[in-house]
């Protein structure tokens, strides 16, 4: 399993939305500073006043996802060894009696549904920040673990990880 291919489809969407952000930030930004004419501004300051908080508010989240990226490039896509404890970077498939699912840990990037490998089958972004990322962490292959989503408790078995 190629795990780089999947940190790098992960950065490119991250890049993707940080450059999303700060471009909606400088048109909120150009809004405020330029939607009126001096005399409207002075009457209606509250418009000008929100754009700028709009401004503030998607710079701020271009920010936070650059910060998330500079994370996510310092993650080892190295293979796991047999018997190690599960962490970031890992691809574990757990499995009940309805069914499976298979994620891609990462640091960042939670809900992110990335391709593998020559299509060869679809991964969810499950970041430990999660329950069933909580929940998987330190296990190992066999491990049952316990999730608890919503009031709802499901039991997974850990059977695949790399």
């Amino acid at each position: 399993m190629n795990k780089q291919y999947l940190i790098d489809q992960l950065a490119a969407r991250l890049r993707a939305s940080a450059d999303t952000a700060e471009r909606s930030g400088i048109f909120a930004a150009a809004e405020a500073r330029d939607s009126a004419t001096l005399a409207e501004r002075k009457e209606n300051s509250q418009t000008a006043i929100e754009a700028a908080g709009l401004a503030r508010g998607h710079l701020d989240r271009m920010a936070r996802i650059r910060a998330d990226l500079a994370t996510l490039e310092t993650l080892d896509p190295s293979p796991m060894l047999p018997g190690a404890r599960i962490g970031l970077g890992a691809v574990v498939e757990v499995e009940n009696d309805e069914g499976g699912r298979t994620f891609f840990l990462a640091p960042t990037g939670a809900g992110e549904e990335l391709t593998a490998p020559g299509g060869d089958g679809f991964f969810s972004v499950v970041t430990p920040h999660s329950p069933l990322g909580r929940a998987v962490m330190n296990k190992k292959l066999g491990d049952d673990v316990e999730v608890d989503v919503g009031g709802n408790t499901r039991e997974w078995t850990i059977t695949w990880v790399v």
